[in-house]
């Protein structure tokens, strides 16, 4: 589906700069993190204000899949972006905890960061020797090819396979293109080529769904501001939120 058709049915528009008057009279505020408030461990210089004006309207709603909210609050809050646990939903951690709940004691391999290895244990999920249930992949820039090769006999042994996100990049600094965990899953599917997965990340809308949820506010009430059309546009148009896509420029960080 492409991005002009998709988002026909709600209301769109774009903008180069994350001003506050953008969402003004929005009951909520849903924003992605990478390529709108920050890049690379950076603030964009509009970024604080931006926070600021939002206040308690603000929640970041990201395909991020190698922090916790905890660990990315705490990061954010050394930036000058003041925004607690309790509004930040990420994809990898998320779908932790609907996996914890759907499936309670299964035995699930996260391969991703010590963060979200601990986030599975702390959820209760079982982690022996027996071959798992469950298989997650999320984005750990020290994924190496034999866990790569553990995962894929996970997947043949019957393991259900989720992914966090199959974004294949998130924007840099300056231009500068980062690897998203869509490449670790093109690296299994080179090995798995039949391999089925299920995924909760954009542009699937069930992380803006659980913000609504959270909030009790209505879709018409709330705003969705992301830089990428064809998954945060497409999480919007799914959600039938009213859609900001933010155009930076990117030369210029």
């Amino acid at each position: 589906m492409q991005f002009h058709s998709a988002l026909s049915h709600v209301p769109s528009r774009s903008t180069t700069v994350l001003h506050p008057d953008l969402c003004r009279t929005a009951a909520l505020v849903l924003c992605d993190l990478d390529g709108c408030l920050v890049s690379e461990g950076r603030a964009y210089p509009d970024a604080a204000e931006f926070v600021r004006a939002c206040g308690e309207r603000l929640w970041i709603v990201s395909n991020n899949s190698s922090d916790t909210a905890v660990t990315l609050s705490e990061t954010l809050a050394a930036l000058d972006l003041d925004i607690p646990p309790d509004r930040i939903l990420l994809a990898g951690e998320q779908t932790i905890r609907h996996l914890a709940q759907q499936q309670p004691g299964a035995r699930l391999n996260v391969y991703g960061t010590p963060v979200l290895r601990m986030a599975a244990h702390l959820s209760g999920f079982a982690h022996d020797d027996r071959p798992p249930q469950l298989a997650l992949l999320c984005r750990d820039p020290r994924l190496t090819i034999e866990s790569i090769t553990h995962l894929a006999a996970d997947i043949e042994h019957g393991a259900a396979f989720w992914v966090a996100n199959t974004d294949i990049t998130h924007p840099g600094w300056n231009g500068r293109t980062i690897a998203e965990t869509g490449v670790l899953l093109a690296a299994l599917r080179a090995m798995v080529p039949n391999a089925q997965y299920s995924c909760l990340g954009k542009p699937d809308p069930f992380l803006i769904a659980a913000a609504l949820e959270a909030t009790g506010i209505t879709a018409e009430q709330a705003v969705f501001i992301g830089d990428n059309a064809l998954t945060d546009g497409e999480a919007a148009w799914a959600a039938t939120i009213p859609f900001i896509h933010l155009v930076r420029n990117r030369s210029a960080g």
